[in-house]
């Protein structure tokens, strides 16, 4: 998600008029893919490539493999992808996941896939924290929660839709320098502004007729919580769904809650989890408006037929699709991670955590995923999928896999 520059805001309010000079209005200008600049990845020699177990089935791995082909055939085919010191043109990226979706539909045995992947493939692992390779795994998932199309006594809180009056303006349009940054704000008296932040919106109001609501919810945390995962599904009270879908951020930068909570020492370092989060919020109402208004930014939505989409506009696979810094590692890549999942009994107590390694795909960021030692998985929706996602804090490794330059 997009972070406010304010160091660069000056320059935007000197230039803003020209900007501006051939639209009407408040128009709003589009973000642009961002061209990866510097990458945060190291090619291993084949010495060093993991196992490559998988401890999942490969029907999920096939329709991720689909949805980022997909992604690579909306793609420039000038378009670059970065590894490393390695540049590979969008063809390339396709054949590559073509080539490795068409040998693991041949079920191959785990000696054939490591001699396959030897063979064919370049792998790289991410360079991880001064250069320890190790990443910190987090998850996100698919909440549900329920609501209405009209707000009454019960469903009182919005889930709004992008304003009208937010500006996303491009930086690079005004210098190279500012390749790849942007900043968000609202267009008022010949100014770019920054945003409303989270009390503006929530306790003062001022979205208030400036912006559509969707649907209104009964809980406040749940709604904070939807807008951390980025998607959900709202179960109305008509009987009918809606999936809800990131559509914008109000540019503010996002700040933790549950570190705000183990920094006054109301939960313990060691316990924090969303689950602990939520418990806490829970039981002091109070305190509920203080603690959420911490974090100033901002998610608003908008509705898809299907679900979850994720940052490169396909459908996320539950346990496959994996979100990092979209600024460092290759958008739609083919990659093998190696962390801990928690196994959890049929009372949704976390038993133990045991060894998660499987192929998965890069497609979506968030807004606390940057640097390259950080990752998200998404696991889809469920209980099971609720508790890994709130309890999962786990290092491990991360590689990229593909397909060597004279393999065609």
């Amino acid at each position: 998600m997009t972070s406010i520059y304010y160091n660069k805001i000056i320059l935007v309010f000197l230039l803003f008029g020209l900007l501006f000079s051939g639209f009407a209005g408040c128009a709003l200008i589009r973000e642009k893919p961002r061209e990866i600049k510097e990458t945060a990845l190291i090619r291993i020699n084949p010495s060093r490539y993991p196992d490559f177990l998988d401890d999942m089935d490969y029907d999920g791995l096939e329709n991720c493999i689909r949805q980022s082909i997909s992604y690579l055939n909306r793609v420039p085919p000038t378009a670059k992808f970065r590894f490393g010191q390695d540049v590979f043109h969008t063809p390339h990226m396709i054949r590559s996941l073509e080539h490795f979706l068409d040998f693991i539909r041949t079920n191959p045995a785990e000696d054939q896939l490591i001699r396959y992947i030897r063979d064919n493939y370049l792998v790289y692992t991410s360079m991880g924290s001064d250069n320890s390779k190790q990443v910190l795994f987090t998850g996100y998932y698919e909440p549900a929660l329920e609501g209405s199309l009209k707000k009454d006594a019960t469903y009182k809180f919005p889930i709004y839709a992008r304003p009208d009056d937010l500006t996303t303006v491009d930086l690079s349009l005004f210098s190279p320098q500012f390749q790849g940054k942007t900043i968000i704000g609202r267009y008022t008296n010949h100014s770019v502004i920054p945003y409303y932040d989270r009390k503006e919106i929530d306790n003062d109001r001022l979205l208030e007729g400036k912006a559509k609501v969707i649907v209104w919810v009964k809980n406040p945390i749940d709604l904070f919580f939807l807008q951390i995962q980025g998607s959900g599904k709202i179960y109305l009270d008509n009987g009918k769904t809606v999936n809800v879908h990131y559509h914008a951020t109000n540019g503010q930068p996002y700040r933790s809650i549950g570190k705000l909570l183990v920094d006054e020492g109301k939960i313990p370092r060691e316990e924090i989890s969303m689950q602990k989060i939520r418990h806490y919020l829970h039981d002091h109402p109070q305190e509920v408006e203080a603690v959420l208004n911490y974090n100033p930014s901002y998610v608003f939505f908008k509705i898809e037929q299907n679900g979850p989409i994720g940052c490169l506009e396909v459908e996320l696979t539950p346990g496959r699709s994996i979100a990092l810094d979209r600024r460092l590692f290759p958008a739609g890549a083919l990659a093998f991670i190696e962390t801990q999942k928690p196994l959890i009994s049929g009372d949704g107590i976390i038993r133990k955590w045991t060894v998660l390694s499987r192929f998965v795909l890069n497609q979506d960021t968030g807004g606390a995923i940057r640097g390259p030692a950080r990752a998200d998985i998404f696991w889809g929706s469920g209980p099971y999928a609720e508790i890994a996602a709130g309890h999962m804090q786990e290092h491990g490794s991360l590689y990229f896999l593909v397909l060597k330059p004279d393999n065609h």
